[in-house]
């Protein structure tokens, strides 16, 4: 059962970033208005892209080395906990950060069953 739950999380966590990883690298339009609206350069925005398309290939590579997974877990977990207080920090209500932090609670339970596996 937890080896489904691993592949499942694997999956979905990985097509997450590596969507939303490459929107921030080619920094569509909506990537730019939110990289502003929290303060952020388009540069920076960026960055934070090439990390989650980073993150989802450690994620798939996982798969295979456990270590990897491991690191990009606990990775995913820490940039969706700053995602939520930079949202929280910009003004924005709670339901705002809500995706950042479902997102971070499926990375950690991600992380949680790659440990015990």
């Amino acid at each position: 059962m937890s080896t489904t739950a691993i592949t499942v999380l694997t999956v979905l966590l990985s097509g997450i970033f590596l969507l939303l990883g490459s929107a921030k690298l080619a920094a569509v339009p909506a990537m730019r208005q939110a990289a502003a609206h929290v303060g952020m350069t388009t540069a920076h925005y960026r960055l934070l892209g090439a990390v989650e398309v980073a993150a989802a290939a450690g994620l798939l590579l996982g798969l295979r080395i456990t270590a990897l997974g491991v690191a990009a877990s606990t990775g995913l977990v820490l940039l969706m906990a700053g995602a939520v207080v930079v949202h929280l920090r910009s003004g924005d209500p709670a339901a705002r950060c809500l995706p950042a932090a479902v997102v971070g609670v499926l990375a950690g339970a991600h992380l949680v069953l790659l440990v015990g596996a």
